[in-house]
């Protein structure tokens, strides 16, 4: 049993939400270190709007406060990830049943792979329930305001990469 509790927090993150860095957050306050993962390429999104390292700096940025957590692009399963760094622990976000039919598959898929590596699901509070990367994404390229929805840093970066065109 490792003496240090480390967790893995993965997701594609594009853009990293206010509701993402919620369960980051919390997540840090019951693991003693946090590795948040950023999916190089995630298979079920067909592009992304920010590179894996632009969505690694904004996490970073918008985790700087949080002394136990560090951020890292990844391109493997979630599973190898954590057995190469030693955590114990996946630590997913959930807002709706839809997401949890999705977690559900993968929990038990991540379940045969790697049977010694618990997933906990931390229920995404009240005010973000309702918030996706996608959501803000749709808002942001049509002039919507998504400065309360996402870091200061990620509202700047949207805002550039979506009036470049």
């Amino acid at each position: 049993m490792p003496d240090e509790r480390l967790a893995i927090c993965p997701g594609t993150y594009d853009p990293v939400t206010n509701g993402h860095i919620d369960i980051i957050s919390r997540t840090a306050n019951v693991f003693d270190r946090v590795i948040v993962g950023v999916v190089g390429h995630a298979p079920r999104k067909a592009t992304h709007l920010f590179t894996a390292e632009e969505r690694r700096d904004l996490i970073a940025d918008a985790t700087a406060h949080l002394p136990n957590v560090e951020v890292e692009v990844f391109k493997t399963l979630v599973v190898e990830l954590a057995r190469e760094r030693g955590a114990t622990a996946i630590v997913k976000g959930l807002r709706a049943i839809s997401d949890f039919e999705y977690e559900f598959e993968m929990n038990q898929l991540n379940r045969k792979l790697a049977p010694e590596i618990e997933s906990f699901y931390a229920i995404a509070s009240p005010h973000y329930s309702f918030l996706s990367s996608t959501g803000v994404k749709e808002m942001a390229t049509f002039g919507g305001d998504v400065s309360d929805l996402v870091p200061a840093g990620v509202a700047e970066a949207l805002a550039a990469r979506l009036n470049d065109d």
